[in-house]
């Protein structure tokens, strides 16, 4: 790099903040420190915060009406089949089943669902069903309050009330059964209808939302991130309850290279390996350009971080199922530095024997998180 370049990057490093070394176009990034701020930062901060809390709590909201009405109309025709043509549960059954085929991706398609959707309809005939206040309610808030309350007039308390506070699916359990419609007497709440507070409880139960996603088909990349979550948690606690001399330096590791953004899951250091290992989870099966990702984090590593007396960087994947053969030839020309695990069945690849006593094996990895995993996975389920 001509000096001229080499200037200009290592000035852009100390202004931005560097976990190690720089080179044109890399570097890991680091938070630079909170002394010496302009002064009015920390009332920015928090402007920037608040507006896109709202932002956010917006965003879901627009969608939300859409599958609330989108409900609403399948539930009217389903009453107006069933009162014309006297449909019975197989009919319905049929339905859920071609209705699923056609898509796949699409959760909230049961049954059970769609008879919600037919009383849904029935309990609340009159439209446009977007422009009432119930259709501000994530799904499973309306069917609290269908099958809570059959007054009208509590109906519309407690779909007024939930909204302006913000209440959870679970507080308006609550409220419900202790009745504060008849509690709060008959003051008439003319609140400006817009949106739950964007701290409250509905504003968050809203981003995971299990019928919102499932609508937009969005549910299994959704349910993925909250595995390979739990996935990251665990290992991390696992690895250095282990004694064995991980040192942790950091999780969504950021690495910027040639202007994009990546983020390592897990970073630690081994004291007695004198080497880091990156740690990368995916809560589906192997695919061959995991470990293209998982050799482009190591490489940056030991160019921009190892010292000169480290050993060289190694990765471990874990995912949940590999094909033998696809592995195989996905490392075939790599070093031993990269190692895959299945942490659903049997094992075939170990770690380099060098790091046998030092490091766990991929067995003792898959063994610790087996149980962990399949409660992780069931947490995603609506």
């Amino acid at each position: 790099m001509p000096p001229k370049k080499k200037r200009a990057t290592r000035k852009l490093a100390a202004e931005r903040g560097s976990r190690g070394r720089t080179r044109e176009g890399a570097l890991f990034t680091a938070a630079p420190s909170k002394s010496g701020l302009p002064a009015g930062y920390a009332r920015t901060l928090q402007d920037i915060k608040a507006h896109l809390r709202s932002a956010r709590v917006r965003a879901v909201l627009a969608a939300n009406p859409v599958v609330i009405e989108a409900y609403w109309h399948t539930g009217k025709i389903i009453l107006r089949r069933q009162s014309e043509a006297a449909w019975g549960a197989k009919v319905i059954d049929r339905l859920a089943a071609d209705l699923r085929e056609e898509f796949p991706d699409m959760g909230g398609l049961s049954a059970r669902n769609l008879l919600a959707m037919k009383i849904f309809a029935r309990e609340f005939p009159e439209g446009p069903i977007a422009q009432q206040p119930v259709a501000q309610l994530p799904w499973g808030h309306v069917l609290q309050i269908m099958q809570r309350l059959k007054a009208p007039a509590a109906r519309e308390f407690y779909i007024r009330e939930a909204i302006a506070h913000g209440w959870s699916r679970s507080i308006l359990e609550t409220q419900i059964q202790g009745q504060l419609h008849l509690r709060a007497g008959k003051a008439v709440n003319n609140f400006a209808l817009t949106m739950p507070p964007a701290e409250s409880d509905m504003a968050a139960q809203l981003f995971k939302d299990p019928y919102l996603f499932d609508f937009l088909g969005t549910a299994d990349p959704r349910r993925e991130a909250e595995v390979e979550q739990a996935l990251v948690d665990h290992v991390q606690r696992f690895l250095l309850e282990l004694g064995s001399g991980f040192a942790f330096v950091g999780r969504r590791v950021h690495l910027e290279v040639g202007g994009d953004d990546f983020y390592l899951d897990l970073l630690f250091y081994h004291l007695r390996l004198r080497r880091y290992v990156v740690i990368e989870l995916k809560a589906r099966a192997f695919e061959p350009g995991d470990v293209g990702q998982l050799n482009l984090y190591r490489a940056a590593v030991d160019d921009l971080l190892r010292h000169a007396d480290d050993q060289s960087t190694i990765g471990l994947l874990l995912c949940r199922g590999k094909n033998k053969l696809v592995v195989e030839y996905a490392l075939s020309g790599l070093d031993k530095s990269i190692a895959v695990a299945d942490w659903k069945k049997q094992i075939t690849e170990t770690l380099p024997a060098e790091f046998q006593g030092s490091l766990p094996t991929i067995a003792e990895i898959e063994a610790e998180l087996a149980g962990k995993l399949g409660a992780a996975a069931k947490k995603g389920k609506p």
